[in-house]
């Protein structure tokens, strides 16, 4: 038995298929879930998709150009914002993958844009972020919570 009051965690996902961001709502205790809510997609527009095509072609790069970051990072924060709102549920805390950028993790290294910070101050809440980092740098490959959402699906 656990000692948390369950929270309702609002998650979101944009993966290197870069289609879109995906968010749902779950009641957890961080050990059981309790409820699965709505979820959704919000599209990237092909305007969108070409950018962040760029961006990856060239991230080696474009680690040095601050302008053209702060831009991807905006445009994404944008549809994240917009995922959050389109599935209208009041939540408790907010866990924020960003978009991947450039992943090595055979070089124990990894980058998610977005902005977490500008996230946090639109809704007000508290924002888990930047989950691959530790896990990359430990030798895995940056989905460390994958195994533990899994488990507590499997326990009921």
């Amino acid at each position: 038995m656990t000692a948390f009051k369950p929270l309702r965690v609002v998650g979101l996902m944009s993966g290197t298929s870069m289609d879109g961001v995906d968010a749902a709502w779950i009641d957890t205790d961080g050990e059981q879930i309790f409820a699965l809510g709505p979820r959704t997609t919000i599209a990237y527009d092909p305007r969108m998709k070409a950018f962040l095509r760029r961006a990856v072609a060239t991230a080696p790069h474009l680690r040095q150009d601050a302008a053209l970051i702060k831009s991807i990072e905006k445009r994404l924060t944008e549809t994240h914002i917009e995922a959050i709102e389109a599935l209208g549920a009041e939540a408790d805390i907010i866990g924020f993958h960003g978009q991947t950028i450039l992943h090595r993790p055979e070089r124990r290294f990894t980058w998610q844009a977005g902005d977490p910070a500008g996230i946090a101050e639109k809704f007000d809440l508290p924002v888990a972020f930047d989950f691959r980092s530790k896990d990359v740098a430990a030798g895995g490959q940056g989905a460390p919570l994958v195994p533990v959402f899994h488990a507590a699906l499997a326990r009921d």
